[in-house]
């Protein structure tokens, strides 16, 4: 498996990321389903990703499956969200870094650059 990177107990599987990117638009309910399945599980490494689905969810509805253009760009939209995801890495220790703080009441925020 090409796992790459966590992100709160998630890994991500290069193989999954290659099989969206492959696949087909869906035909049919059935098809939809299982596209829609496969990146629900990875869901949380894409920014507003319940906005990007909500089209497609809506064909799931009963007698709401159309295909044509705007199911085609609605898919493909996904498709190209769920395949740019940004990747974590380690940091270069070769560089330099600059910590930026904020301490309030309750808690500290750091930011790594």
């Amino acid at each position: 498996m090409g796992h790459v990177i966590s992100q709160e107990g998630v890994t991500i599987d290069i193989n999954k990321i290659e099989a969206m990117h492959k696949w087909s638009l869906p035909r049919n309910l059935r098809e939809l389903r299982g596209f829609l399945g496969l990146t629900g599980y990875y869901r949380r490494f894409v920014k507003g990703y319940n906005n990007i689905v909500l089209p497609l969810t809506e064909r799931l509805k009963k007698d709401s499956f159309v295909s044509g253009k705007a199911a085609t760009l609605d898919f493909e939209k996904l498709k190209k969200a769920m395949t740019t995801v940004p990747l974590l890495a380690l940091p270069d220790f070769s560089q330099t870094f600059m910590a930026e703080t904020d301490a309030f009441g309750y808690g500290l925020g750091v930011v790594l650059m």
